[in-house]
């Protein structure tokens, strides 16, 4: 049981805990952090799986 199973109904769910819990005022600086953080977590991913031997010619 994953996140595949969690369907629309349970996304409702969420985002409905998710403005009673933090109110109307802090979902978007909520939702920006979060997707700030995702942007940079595939960046770095992106970067450990690059071939080291393409970027060695530009280096020097």
């Amino acid at each position: 049981m994953g996140i595949q199973n969690i369907g629309i109904p349970g996304l409702l769910l969420i985002l409905l805990l998710a403005l009673i819990i933090f109110g109307p005022s802090k979902l978007p600086e909520i939702g920006r952090a979060f997707g700030t953080t995702i942007k940079e977590f595939r960046k770095s991913a992106q970067e450990l799986t690059e071939d080291p031997l393409k970027n060695e010619g530009t280096k020097n």
